[in-house]
This record gives structure tokens, sequence and C-alpha cells, in this order.
């Protein structure tokens, strides 16, 4: 199973992460059937607009770190990198609604929507540098432009839990909506774009990513570079171990 839900209605895609019992966390099989959902989604004239949600209490705790091991992203045709290309190219608009832990991926994918929605109980965090790897999805480049350099340098660097109304702050979210209410409000908002005329929409979403498209690109090919070769380092394997035997990692015999 790929954990994945997906269902078209009313000119929205929605893409569920379905996996609670492993906290959402994403393996290959789930980021490829992420790419395929935005890929058809992409193609169907149908389809105006794409909302990306997990559970009321729960989003995504990033990677399945085993899995991950298991199926370490080598090259650009892998899943997530599949994922990665086709969220940050999509010409549709789409909408994201958080909840609950929003880790890695969960946090990183969301500078690549058009409107994020989050409950008072999203957590989200960017740990890469905890992990021993570096940023991916053109976060380096995407949230120092968003959020400026310093407030950036403080998410990525120190790699620490932030909260729902800190990412609205620094412009990451659009809305905190009441968790009670927070998927009605963004199938709501969804269903709103769905009704607008579909070739302004995505025209409009060209012409304001187009200035910076092709940096975006680079930099998600520069950070995947960087990242498989931290995969093979020293830190990475001491962060991942010490993760899966569930201690605290001691770094202080790398240089």
């Amino acid at each position: 199973m790929s954990h994945i839900l997906s269902q078209t209605k009313d000119g929205v895609a929605r893409i569920e992460i379905d996996r609670p019992d492993k906290k959402n966390a994403l393996t290959a099989a789930m980021y490829q059937a992420m790419a395929d959902a935005i890929r058809a989604a992409e193609a169907d004239a149908g389809v105006r607009v794409v909302l990306i949600h997990g559970k009321p209490d729960l989003f995504t705790a990033g990677n399945d770190l085993q899995d991950f091991l298991d199926n370490p992203p080598r090259d650009d045709d892998r899943p997530v990198f599949q994922f990665l290309y086709g969220i940050s190219q999509a010409t549709k608009p789409i909408v994201a609604a958080v909840a609950g832990a929003a880790v890695g991926i969960g946090t990183t994918m969301l500078l690549h929507c058009d409107l994020v929605y989050a409950a008072p109980n999203a957590r989200l965090q960017l740990p890469f540098v905890n992990l021993g790897l570096v940023p991916e999805a053109a976060s380096s480049l995407l949230l120092p432009a968003l959020a400026g350099y310093q407030r950036a340098a403080e998410l990525l660097l120190l790699g620490e839990p932030f909260s729902a109304h800190k990412a609205k702050e620094i412009g990451l979210v659009t809305e905190v909506v009441p968790e009670d209410q927070l998927f009605d409000f963004a199938l709501a908002q969804a269903r709103k774009l769905a009704g607008k005329p579909a070739a302004s929409l995505r025209l409009t979403k060209l012409l304001m990513k187009q200035g910076q498209a092709a940096a975006v690109a680079q930099r998600i090919k520069l950070e995947s570079d960087h990242f498989g070769e931290r995969l093979k380092s020293p830190e990475a394997k001491e962060a991942f171990n010490a993760f899966l035997e569930k201690r605290k990692p001691d770094f202080s015999k790398f240089g």
C-alpha cells in the first residue's frame, strides 16, 4: 500500500497522507504516489487546484528513516526528487492543510504551496543539520528569501520545532485555523480557487514564480548533490544510528 489517498471532486484533487501508525512518515513508495498524483492533476483538465493534507493531528513526521536508509536518493529520478520537482513546478494552485507534526519535507514542501493553512497544534521543524544532512526542496534558497536570513538561519541551523503562529509570522503559513475547522476551511478555500478562471490562475501563479523558477530547480539539484554526499558522512551515520537506538547522538569526535 502507498498510504497516499487521492480523489478528485468539484475541480479539487485531494492528496491525503494516510500512514498514522507510523506518524505519516514518508517512504519511497509514498513519494512516488504523491508525485504521480500531482502529475495526474496537472494533466487532468478537470482539476483546477490541488489540496494536500494529513490527519487532524498529524501532517507528516518526514522521511521514514529506515526506508530512507534502505532506499537512499542517489539520482534525480528517485521518487523523492520526482515529488520535489513536481510540486515545485506545478502550474495549478496547491493548497495545504497542516496539523500536528510537519517535519523535514513536511515543512519544506509548504514553500511550494500557494495557500497554507495550519492548526494551532501544528509543530514544524527543519532538522536536517541535526541529522548530519543539508536542507532540501530549495529551502536553503526560499526560506531566507521569505523570512530573512537570520530567521531562516535560526530555523535551519538550530533545527528546533516552531509553532504555526511563528510560521505565519515569517510568511510560511497563510492563516492559523482552529483544529476542528482546518480541513473544511482549507477545502472551502480550494473550492473558491476552483471556481475562478483556470487560465488566469495558472498565469498569475506563473508570473509570481517565473523569476525564481530556474534558481529553484538549480538549488534543488545542488542541495540533492550535497545531501547525497552527507548521507555517507560519519555525522549522518551517527545521527541515524542514535535515532534508531533512541539515544542522543555524539558529534564531538567529528571535525
